[in-house]
């Protein structure tokens, strides 16, 4: 049996690099629109809405739609159901189905 090597010294463990920030979500919008009031994402699809042009997108898989936010001034998603594809954001008349909404494009 040969003789046991002593165990060599520990490496001092290198300094862990920096995270990195996580860079922002680019604009999926048109930049004529300016900054959404409120924006998101739920159930892989995303909504951006600017009052000031009375606009709502939404983005489904990539598919951007337009729609007449009228006089509704929507501050989220009430509820995205996944499977039937159905949007209803809160507004300050409550909810607002977004089939209530004239797609604009």
């Amino acid at each position: 049996m040969e003789p046991m090597k002593p165990m060599e010294p520990m490496k001092p463990m290198e300094p862990m690099k920096p995270m990195e920030p996580m860079k922002g979500m680019k604009p999926w919008w048109p930049k004529d629109l300016g900054e959404p009031a409120t924006s998101g994402a739920q159930n892989g699809m995303k909504y951006a809405f600017f009052p000031d042009k009375r606009r709502l997108l939404i983005d489904r898989d990539g598919q951007v739609s337009t729609y007449d936010s009228g006089d509704h001034r929507i501050g989220g998603v009430a509820q995205a159901d996944g499977t039937a594809k159905t949007l209803t954001f809160t507004s300050q008349d409550g909810d607002v189905d977004l089939g209530a909404l004239k797609k604009l494009g």
